[in-house]
């Protein structure tokens, strides 16, 4: 869709959902009657207007891309079929593939949904005191949507009123470290004001804002003129640390017992959920959650003529990254012999039986209707975790490493333990970079992280990034062999290996091309950046 039909279909601050408030999740349902003449008069208005904010927005995103890209170009996943995601694992989208353009779609909808609200509820009679804490609801999405357009696009055009681009769509871009600082901006906002504990099942809370600015504080670090200057501004690490700590000492989010149980559906807005998409069980299309669809191995786990992963499967080179004893292989990956119990329940639970030189996806499937009464076809009815206590422990990890090649910091040290312990896995005493980026790959696999690690190690040592994914040796697809019972890949000497053609890996693949509709419509995409003008004060007192 084009930038401006998106500027234009939020324009009048419509609302096609609103929030249930006798519900315990995020459930959301049709009225096209919401305009801005009858509404923003109580809180509970704020409530409906921000509900959209956490599904309907984002359902483009979430449906391939956030996998897709997330994941597929990071090497995690190999599906030679699907044009969803082999255009990003082979390094070759251009800025006609799918995925790619609903992406940029759906995040600009994130960024307008969330000025209509800001400018609806800036503009109503309700205390000061009850206006902010929606207003930053909305600006923790908008930020958050700004740090993704960030880090895959770098350059774009920053809004805060749809009706001006409507008027005017051809407008300048902006800088890379704007767009950081702007979300950076609105996520700080997010922290001062969001609320202590979530009134709502789901609902974000000030500890969520904090969350999300460990990640982009991490992020913006590295950012600099030199993208192999191998050092990370110490400011930003620090702000980095700090925000995590917030969320580890004061915050109310703690582990759940058993890795697997974070991606059960009855553990939906669990303790360790900081921002989740909340899709609506046996909702109506756009407010549900695809992706089991496209996971699933078969039908028999589906129960319906959707389960479409058979081809969609684990790389040979993420496979390497598990130790033997790791529990949260099977809870990201099947493999022939694994048993579930969730899965098939009426048949005593569900035995994975296929030949042993695959692996499909397990994390996002769930089981059939008959497993779930929240599922439906094209909708497992599972959150999608955009934030959770697992990585805020792994970016306060990688903030207080720092420039240093090893640390020993003491929360550092005790959060990845807690997530090694967990796994079943022993603990460290020390921490390299090699430690925490294993880490975070194998903990936050398939929930669509790594590629971003890797553009943010990108922005400050390029060329090791560079030299990392050419290592992946993508081009060769190697027949392999796997042992669940050790979680050991090898490669069968006795098959052959294939060949992909993938692209060239250069300086050029961390960052996306725009999408050609976007070029035609607003051709000064294709001109250099001007800096944003800043008229809003920083907040200076969150630490």
């Amino acid at each position: 869709m084009k930038t401006k039909n998106i500027f234009y279909s939020v324009l009048m601050i419509a609302l096609p959902f609103v929030w249930t408030s006798c519900s315990d999740h995020l459930d959301v349902e049709p009225n096209d009657q919401i305009t801005k003449e009858n509404f923003y008069k109580t809180e509970a208005d704020f409530q409906a207007a921000t509900g959209p904010l956490y599904n309907k927005v984002w359902f483009d995103f979430n449906d391939k891309f956030y996998y897709g890209l997330g994941d597929g170009r990071a090497n995690n996943l190999y599906a030679p079929y699907s044009d969803y995601i082999y255009p990003f694992t082979d390094l070759s989208e251009t800025g006609l593939t799918g995925p790619l353009v609903s992406a940029w779609g759906s995040l600009y909808n994130v960024v307008q949904q969330s000025n209509n609200v800001i400018i609806g509820i800036s503009d109503s009679e309700v205390s000061a005191a009850v206006k902010n804490k929606y207003i930053a609801e909305a600006r923790f999405m908008r930020g958050t949507a700004y740090w993704y357009l960030a880090s895959l696009w770098g350059d774009v055009i920053i809004s805060t009123d749809p009706r001006e681009l409507v008027k005017n769509p051809i407008v300048n871009k902006n800088p890379l470290k704007d767009v950081y600082e702007f979300a950076i901006r609105d996520l700080e906002f997010a922290a001062k004001f969001l609320p202590e504990t979530a009134g709502q099942a789901g609902r974000l809370t000030k500890y969520s804002a904090y969350g999300m600015l460990s990640r982009v504080y991490l992020s913006f670090s590295g950012v600099s003129e030199n993208p192999n200057s191998g050092t990370r501004k110490q400011e930003y690490l620090d702000l980095a640390k700090k925000a995590a700590e917030k969320v580890i000492t004061a915050g109310p989010y703690k582990l759940l017992a058993n890795y697997d149980d974070l991606f059960k559906i009855d553990n939906n807005n669990n303790t360790e959920s900081m921002f989740a998409l909340q899709w609506v069980p046996n909702g109506d299309y756009g407010v549900t959650n695809t992706q089991q669809a496209y996971f699933a191995l078969g039908s028999d786990i589906t129960g319906d003529d959707t389960g479409w992963g058979y081809w969609t499967r684990a790389s040979y080179n993420v496979l390497q990254e598990y130790e033997s004893a790791d529990k949260r292989r099977q809870a990201t990956w099947m493999a022939d012999n694994d048993f579930y119990p969730e899965i098939n329940k009426a048949n005593g639970g569900y035995t994975v039986d296929h030949t042993n030189d695959f692996l499909t996806v397990k994390k996002g499937v769930v089981g059939s209707t008959k497993d779930n009464a929240k599922t439906s076809r094209m909708n497992s009815g599972l959150n999608t975790y955009m934030l959770r206590l697992g990585e805020v422990y792994l970016n306060y990890a990688e903030a207080a490493l720092g420039n240093n090649a090893t640390t020993a910091d003491g929360l550092a040290i005790a959060s990845v333990n807690e997530l090694r312990t967990r796994a079943g896995l022993n603990p460290k005493t020390t921490l390299s970079y090699a430690d925490i980026i294993h880490e975070r790959r194998v903990e936050l696999c398939m929930e669509g992280q790594y590629w971003y690690d890797l553009v943010r190690r990108a922005y400050y040592k390029q060329q090791e990034v560079i030299n990392y994914v050419t290592s992946q040796n993508r081009g060769t697809i190697v027949p392999i062999l796997y042992d669940n019972t050790i979680n050991k890949v090898t490669i069968d000497d006795t098959g052959s290996s294939s060949t992909r053609s993938i692209g060239v890996i250069d300086a050029t693949i961390f960052l996306l091309p725009y999408p050609e509709s976007e070029l035609v419509q607003n051709p000064l995409l294709r001109e250099n950046p001007v800096p944003y003008e800043f008229t809003e004060e920083k907040i200076k007192d969150l630490f």
